[in-house]
């Protein structure tokens, strides 16, 4: 499996989290479709099919990332 470089990573989670906020706040049809969209690269990116888990493994794959914390997966 390709993976995406950590600096592609990191941009998707600054614009899905943004998109986030403003789909929270305002409910705009294009914010959302545009945070649909940011969601699935991300998943695609990350080899995932859900977004709570496209954010997990593209947090891992930063710079820093501390891979052995496990904390975000356990219930």
């Amino acid at each position: 499996m390709l993976l995406a470089h950590p600096v592609v990573l990191k941009n998707l989670i600054e614009q899905y989290e943004t998109l986030h906020a403003l789909h929270a706040e305002n409910g705009t049809q294009e914010a959302r479709r545009r945070m649909e969209d940011v969601a699935y690269t991300l998943c695609v990116s990350t080899g995932t099919r859900d977004i709570d888990a496209a954010l997990v493994a593209a947090r891992h794959r930063l710079p820093g990332a501390r891979t052995e914390d496990d904390s975000l997966l356990t219930t």
